[in-house]
């Protein structure tokens, strides 16, 4: 995925959700120091720890706030430090850009001393997610070619390995894929899909059925279809922490 592409305005709709944020600094555990791999602009890293961010794209480094922490341009399959230089490794919605899943995953091994914890989205999913499944079908291939299967990260992390579900709640801050389970019509957005990778990347395959979501909304007819949705709190939409025990 070239982040130096797609990746221009991407701060404008993907932030720091501080209920998702929880989860992941708590899945750390007593980690001091830690790498975020695939680190993007930085929006799960936490403040309180020494944190040192890797990525490979110039684009988004530079759309890093002010004080965030150092950001080294490198990727994850080819780490620039040596062996368990950090307590922790971090990966957040990154390891399906990944040239080379096994070598990533070995280095995330490789640099941390302890707990690897790594934020990623089951496709299984795909097929039940009511956006994918009913209006932009062409992601659900696209996403199982890029996603690895969950029990196949689970595996390359090692016996033990811990798989937690990560409820996303109906008002989320950060503009990911399944971010607007409960507001169908951001999806319609121009900005809000940039943010998306999927989505921008399948702009053209989408097309039809973003269009059959506006005259959906329009006529009642989604709301009426998905009226549980309405009154949901959180919902389970396949993002998963894989971790180390």
């Amino acid at each position: 995925m070239k982040y130096d592409t797609i990746g221009r305005s991407y701060s404008r709709t993907r932030g720091t959700d501080p209920r998702i944020a929880a989860v992941i600094w708590e899945a750390l555990g007593d980690a001091r120091t830690v790498v975020d791999v695939g680190a993007g602009t930085g929006n799960y890293e936490p403040a309180d720890r020494d944190v040192t961010a890797v990525e490979p794209s110039a684009v988004m480094i530079a759309q890093r706030a002010p004080g965030a922490a150092p950001c080294i341009r490198a990727s994850a399959e080819a780490l620039p430090f040596a062996d368990a230089s950090f307590d922790a490794a971090l990966a957040i919605l990154t390891v399906h850009h990944w040239t080379d899943l096994e070598r990533g995953v070995g280095e995330l091994r490789r640099v941390a001393r302890g707990r690897i914890v790594i934020l990623t989205w089951d496709p299984a999913f795909g097929d039940e997610f009511w956006l994918t499944r009913d209006y932009a079908q062409a992601s659900i291939a696209y996403d199982k070619e890029r996603f690895p299967p969950i029990d196949r990260l689970a595996a390359l992390l090692g016996p033990g390995a811990v798989v937690e579900p990560v409820p996303v709640p109906h008002d989320c801050s950060d503009g990911f894929c399944g971010a607007f389970w409960r507001r169908p019509e951001a999806y319609l957005d121009p900005a809000v899909r940039a943010g998306i990778s999927n989505l921008r990347q399948l702009e053209e395959e989408i097309s039809a059925g973003l269009e059959r979501l506006r005259r959906d909304l329009a006529a009642g007819a989604w709301q009426a279809r998905h009226a549980d949705l309405l009154t949901a709190d959180t919902l389970d939409v396949g993002y998963r922490i894989v971790r180390t025990p």
